[in-house]
């Protein structure tokens, strides 16, 4: 609103609510400190769980950083950057989804002491921007070269990754499975290592252990056999890839015929039978013995491939249908008249096997297969969600180690060492910048201090004892050993992480802290009706986040 001549002039939309300078900041700064603290208590192998209840009743029990803010209706929109950095770190890296998200709210919590002392937000920003690109040089610097595909150092990797989550029974046979599964995929890409984690087909299914997870050397296909009269078990199967209908096709105009005595009714269906025969007989000329089919097939041309001794699966999707040809060695055909035996694939055997109630085609032995198949199984359906997301961190950070060669020892060790490092370095820089970098190696530290009091051990005392052990040359790897509560060598306790992780876990922080203290003005349209959280619906304060989904108990 503003005044002229003693007329009110009306420039925003009646009911926009405004908030500005250090009342932006303030708000601001706090929906991003909660929505870190939300997190927290999960991080490390001591961490807690969070039951997640959505508005229809579904239950979710996980400690993954980027579950929790996934499935959380975070409805103030700078706690909305936080649950940003956590998706962006989890497509980048697959994992460190709770580091960066806790290190971002430090950060904030960090600058609003600074912003007390009356320091400049762009002075605040300028010093975190210049600490960022320092603390990535460090990290440049310290991590370490993997020489070859050393597979005992990527199972410690894996095992890492699984160390907080609840499948730690079955770590080392998860561990086992993500290396093996990745290793198999590897390709070379212009004399660079890629490994496609989308090429792996994880398959979901109740019942039996974790330690029953299996991994298979060629697809599942979660389909059952067609017909009854095929055969279950095909050794030594040439595989036909088909996306197309082995079906009669119907007009796509209303058309009549025209039918005057019982034998024009017979020749017509006789007719649809040949034709479907035809197609039948144009795979079984080429020498296949399994089809899998993305589309439909007609009752009768299953007759028919049964009585071949053909064993059909129909309506596969088509990244199923990809990962088969990658897998199999075959080509996929867009129409029968194409198929010919150069596009059959190959493999060891084919059968369907029957879990719990459901039936699936295993294709196994394929011949160095560029796309491989996880079935995960579990007593229970949370069991087997919780199974699949750590299977999905382990297979991540073992691709990120294959992918850049490079790791760090975890438990904090990186953290504190970079934060050390940079204190060296803001006393170079001087000035009021120098608070900035200060505060942002403090920030750092509170991994170590978080791991500390997530294991029940005394912050104090491990913060103490793991500056002192970084204060000396060889005490680069010393971390929170969470179990024991003690500062030790992590990298000869074999607790490693890739330094992708790491590296994109600081930036992405940095990046969204600096963003939400550039912002100095709020400007929120009227807010539609109240949900039935009763949250303030806006930016005015905390109110704005609206219970955090159904789960008013969680903070």
């Amino acid at each position: 609103m503003a005044q002229l001549s003693g007329t009110p002039v009306l420039i925003l939309k009646e009911g926009t609510s405004r908030t500005r300078g250090r009342t932006a900041q303030e708000n601001n700064i706090m929906a991003g400190i909660v929505i870190a603290d939300a997190v927290k208590s999960t991080l490390g192998p001591r961490g807690m769980d969070k039951m997640l209840v959505d508005s229809l009743g579904d239950v979710t029990i996980t400690n993954d950083g980027a579950s929790i803010l996934k499935e959380i209706d975070v409805q103030h929109p700078a706690a909305k950057m936080l649950v940003e950095v956590a998706k962006s770190q989890d497509q980048e890296t697959g994992d460190g989804t709770t580091s960066s998200v806790i290190i971002a709210g430090e950060l904030l919590k960090k600058a609003r002491d600074l912003l007390e002392k009356k320091i400049h937000p762009t002075i605040i920003v300028g010093g975190y921007q210049k600490a960022a690109e320092k603390a990535t040089e460090i990290l440049d610097e310290i991590a370490i070269k993997m020489e070859g595909l050393d597979k005992k150092l990527l199972n410690k990797i894996a095992c890492t990754s699984m160390n907080s989550k609840s499948v730690i029974g079955a770590k080392n046979h998860f561990a086992d499975i993500a290396v093996d599964a990745i290793l198999q995929i590897i390709e070379d890409v212009e004399g660079k290592r890629k490994a496609d984690i989308d090429m792996i087909e994880i398959i979901k299914k109740q019942g039996k252990s974790l330690t029953e997870t299996e991994l298979i050397k060629g697809m599942v296909v979660d389909k059952e056999v067609v017909h009854a009269a095929m055969p279950r078990r095909v050794e030594s199967p040439k595989i036909a890839l088909v996306n197309a209908a082995i079906e009669v096709e119907k007009t796509e105009f209303d058309a009549e015929i025209k039918i005057d005595s019982p034998e024009q009714i017979k020749a017509f269906l006789d007719e649809e039978e040949r034709m479907l025969k035809a197609m039948v007989d144009k795979i079984i000329n080429t020498g296949a013995n399994v089809l899998i089919c993305q589309k439909g097939i007609d009752d009768v041309a299953q007759h028919y491939l049964a009585k071949a001794g053909i064993l059909a699966v129909r309506r596969a999707k088509k990244s199923t249908l990809e990962k088969l040809a990658k897998a199999t060695g075959g080509k996929i055909a867009s129409s029968l008249d194409e198929l010919d035996e150069s596009y059959l694939g190959e493999a060891g055997l084919v059968e369907e096997i029957k879990l719990g109630d459901d039936k699936l085609v295993y294709i196994r032995e394929c011949k160095d297969p560029k796309a491989v198949s996880i079935v995960i199984r579990g007593g229970t359906e949370h069991v087997v969600d919780e199974a699949d997301r750590a299977l999905h961190d382990a297979l991540c950070v073992v691709r990120n180690v294959i992918e850049d060669s490079t790791y760090v020892a975890g438990g904090g060790a990186v953290e504190a060492e970079i934060a050390k490092r940079l204190e060296t370095y803001a006393n170079k820089v001087g000035g009021r910048e120098q608070l900035a970098i200060e505060a942002f190696a403090e920030a750092l530290r509170v991994i170590p201090k978080t791991l500390a009091e997530n294991g029940g051990h005394d912050p104090i005392d491990i913060m103490t004892e793991l500056n002192k052990e970084h204060a000396k040359e060889e005490g680069i790897w010393y971390g929170v050993d969470v179990m024991k509560g003690k500062v030790t060598d992590m990298l000869k306790g074999g607790i490693i992480e890739p330094a992708r992780v790491k590296l994109q876990a600081i930036r992405s922080a940095s990046e969204a802290a600096q963003m939400i203290l550039r912002i100095d003005d709020v400007i929120a349209a009227k807010a539609s009706p109240p949900s039935q959280s009763g949250g303030e619906g806006g930016m005015g304060g905390m109110g704005g986040m609206g219970g955090m989904g159904g789960m008013p108990g969680m903070m």
